[in-house]
């Protein structure tokens, strides 16, 4: 029988859990041993710090809830729960964190049976907790926050990802890149789709948008974006971006004209 869940506790608790684990990523960066880096795939890099950060993670997370299932980008642990499954992604902008850049951060999300119910994304160089449950709200170290007001395109910053490894829509992709670079104020590409989520859900983005995201990039910053009232779909207008592959994040007055743009 599934438990009630006291939300809001157990999101303050993640925040603690990911911050953690944030402190362990700067410290190790401070002697960072380039020589156990370790090739995935086509330009996707992992690191002993990105393996011994979801550990930690794991470790504490499974003290929170009863027989928790996890979804993490490192597979340390694969267990599948039958009610929660937490989704994590220990060290989200990896070729940053190797080359020096200060854009990376801890997101943690969780499900409950197939609805996201909160999200953690903790950014480790701004020492940025950005925070959300069920209903609750989203919170940026512990003041509230809520995605911008700008409805106009030529008023919007906008934020993406460029494709890394898979390149067969790239030609589209780089169509919509040339529409956004015309008609909006700017575009950015931090190398961190949490934090890029984070920053749409405090109105420091207008919208964001990212093509063959996993499951660990999106969960936290889906429900933090969407609790600061703004909106998450698929490229369709759809809620398949959790395991879609494919995520539109905006202010919500921005969404029609991004989506239909995109399907051009």
């Amino acid at each position: 029988m599934i438990m009630t869940l006291n939300y809001q506790q157990i999101c303050l608790t993640t925040c603690e859990i990911a911050r953690n684990a944030g402190k362990f990523m700067a410290k190790e960066r401070n002697r960072f041993d380039a020589s156990k880096i370790e090739t995935k795939g086509l330009h996707d890099l992992v690191s002993y710090v990105d393996k011994e950060s979801e550990k930690l993670i794991i470790n504490e997370l499974m003290k929170l809830l009863p027989d928790p299932g996890f979804i993490a980008e490192e597979g340390t642990n694969t267990k599948v729960g039958e009610h929660y499954n937490w989704v994590i992604d220990p060290l989200d902008g990896t070729t940053n964190y190797i080359q020096g850049l200060p854009i990376y951060a801890v997101s943690i999300g969780l499900l409950e049976d197939d609805e996201l119910v909160l999200g953690v994304v903790y950014e480790v160089g701004q020492d940025e907790c950005f925070y959300a449950w069920k209903e609750g709200g989203a919170y940026l170290n512990g003041e509230p926050i809520e995605v911008s007001k700008r409805d106009c395109i030529h008023d919007a910053l906008l934020a993406t990802g460029f494709p890394y490894n898979d390149f067969r829509k790239m030609n589209e992709y780089i169509e919509f890149l040339e529409w956004t670079m015309k008609n909006a104020r700017g575009v950015r590409r931090l190398g961190s789709a949490a934090t890029d989520l984070a920053y749409v859900a405090c109105g420091r983005f207008d919208a964001f948008w990212e093509y063959d995201l996993k499951p660990w990039d999106v969960a936290a910053g889906a429900v933090i974006v969407k609790e600061a009232g703004g909106t998450v779909t698929d490229y369709k207008g759809g809620t398949d971006y959790l395991f879609g592959r494919e995520i539109v994040a905006s202010n919500g007055l921005l969404a029609e004209l991004i989506l239909r743009k995109l399907n051009n």
